[in-house]
Parts: structure tokens; sequence; C-alpha cells
């Protein structure tokens, strides 16, 4: 079975608007409540897909997740000095 998009394509711009006023006029005041539960599966969707990948490769988060630094300490001050040079030619014999 093909669906409707694949027969006529995808929606152009006033196809989108004409989508947009059905919408409005079908769900009218439960709209936004219709976006909140859209929002909250899509979030669910996702915690789903992330749970799937960790049990499948738990390397997975490891390279995702920094490592936690450990026994973290201000940055200390250290003394460098300049390397010296001897300017006297070497005698090649």
């Amino acid at each position: 079975m093909t669906s409707i998009f694949a027969m006529f394509g995808m929606p152009a711009g006033t196809e989108w608007l004409f989508l947009l006023v059905l919408g409005v006029l079908l769900f009218g005041r439960k709209l936004p409540e219709v976006g909140r539960y859209l929002g909250k599966g899509i979030v669910e969707f996702k915690k789903g897909i992330k749970g799937i990948e960790d049990e499948l490769d738990p390397a997975v988060t490891s390279r995702s997740e920094p490592a936690p630094l450990e026994n973290s300490r201000p940055p200390q001050k250290v003394q460098v000095s300049a390397p010296r040079f001897d300017d006297s030619p070497v005698a090649k014999g």
C-alpha cells in the first residue's frame, strides 16, 4: 500500500498552511495539550532508544560522557628555566 505522500509528493508551502488550518479547526483548544503529549512522547522515545543503545553497547555511554576528574586541585605554579646554549664553536676533528 502506498502512502498519499508517495503518490502526490511532499506538501508545498500553501498545502502546509492548509494542513495547519485544518489541524487548528479539528483540535481547537486542545492543540497545546496535543503538542505537550507529542513532546512527552518524543522524549520517552529518545530515552527508550538510549536505553537500547546502552544495553547493546555499553561503550557508547563511556565515549559520550567524559570521565570524572579525580582529586582535582588548583593549578600549580611551576618555575621554568630557559635552556642554556654554549656559544663556543666545537672543534670537529
